[in-house]
């Protein structure tokens, strides 16, 4: 038996004195997070913001096994924040679109969840009506049932099946009036029962996840009273996703008990919360790098393809792959890389291998 199929599912119950230490130390932990990002200055502010919704943004698609390309995330939402960064690249509709659902969670928290607002979320992760190769529902509640299987087909493992299609709009208008309005309740704690119960109700036929997890971004913005996001709930999920779903699966088929979802829940986000620092260590980086090279005559593919290595380049990089990004010929981009092993930014690898390979020199 599901959860939902007990009467009044919703009435969630909990232990608090297994909640209120882990609670104090999230609260904390966010107080000094928001202080530390305030001292840091505008424009650095603007490089964390910047750096955590794109991971943000990544890792929420990377927990659905989609990979969406960093470069062509980070450069829309600068272009939707009005940011200047340098090096912006051309991104698709399905990359602006999925960048628009999350920046309208977080930069606009403090707005109403409506159902015409989930619809849109909605249409924006499937604008061409097709999940894969699957044409599905866009834009409004499915019409059919849903069941999480796993497990090869005539072998499949049903995990939960959610309410039926029938049942949907009164369970969403509940929802709805519940997060808009609701009990008096930790904001922290009302993002994870706002996760637990979306996804629960699993209304769509698809996107489930991704809009559970932008409407938790939300409500930890309002716990924040801030539109500027430094860590990711996101990344963590997704670092540890395996567990994720065994205590989703665990509660959904208990008895309205959710306090051990709540416990992973805010674990989770006590972990993010801690992780964030790689986030704030790797902005202060490059700023110290520009004060450090403020003066150093560099062309504009040099600052481009620094920026890119500053902001965390994948994989490795070769004389080809400069000229392939920075748009110019093999010789160009080998003459720019000696320039600046003269100067003291680039070095070669040690390790070597067929093709060399760079990598820049970090006091």
């Amino acid at each position: 038996m599901f959860i939902h199929q007990y009467e009044n599912w919703t009435n969630f119950k909990w232990d608090n004195d297994r909640l209120l230490m882990l609670l104090a130390n999230v609260r904390h932990l966010q107080g000094r997070l928001l202080g530390q990002m305030e001292n840091l200055g505008f424009k650095l502010q603007e490089e964390a913001v910047l750096s955590t919704l794109t991971l943000d943004v990544l890792k929420s698609t990377e927990i659905e096994g989609e990979i969406l390309n960093k470069e062509q995330v980070r450069s829309s939402i600068a272009r939707r924040l009005g940011l200047e960064v340098s090096g912006l690249v051309d991104s698709p509709r399905n990359v602006d679109d999925v960048v628009e659902m999350m920046l309208d969670a977080t930069q606009n928290y403090t707005l109403p969840v409506t159902t015409q607002r989930l619809f849109g979320w909605h249409a924006a992760l499937f604008p061409t009506g097709y999940s894969g190769m699957y044409k599905i529902e866009v834009g409004k509640y499915r019409s059919g049932d849903m069941q999480v299987v796993s497990g090869p087909l005539g072998k499949e493992k049903v995990h939960y099946e959610a309410p039926k299609a029938n049942e949907l709009e009164p369970e969403m208008d509940h929802f709805l009036k519940w997060i808009n309005n609701g009990v008096e309740i930790d904001p922290v704690l009302k993002a994870a029962i706002a996760h637990f119960w979306f996804i629960t109700i699993h209304p769509f036929d698809d996107g489930n996840g991704r809009i559970a997890r932008a409407i938790t971004d939300m409500q930890l913005a309002r716990s924040d009273k801030s539109s500027q996001r430094f860590y990711s709930m996101s990344n963590q999920i997704l670092a540890e996703r395996k567990k994720y779903y065994e205590i989703l699966e665990k509660t959904q088929r208990g008895d309205g008990d959710i306090t051990e979802w709540l416990v992973w829940f805010l674990s989770c986000l006590e972990r993010a919360l801690i992780n964030s620092s790689d986030v704030l260590e790797a902005v202060l980086v490059k700023a110290r790098f520009w004060e450090q090279h403020a003066q150093t005559s560099l062309n504009d593919r040099q600052r481009l393809m620094l920026n890119k290595l500053l902001d965390g380049f994948v994989g490795k990089l070769t004389s080809s792959k400069w000229a392939k990004i920075a748009k110019c010929s093999q010789d160009t981009a080998i003459r720019d890389i000696q320039d600046l092993i003269g100067k003291g930014i680039l070095q070669k690898e040690a390790a070597g291998g067929r093709s060399t390979n760079y990598e820049l020199i970090v006091n």
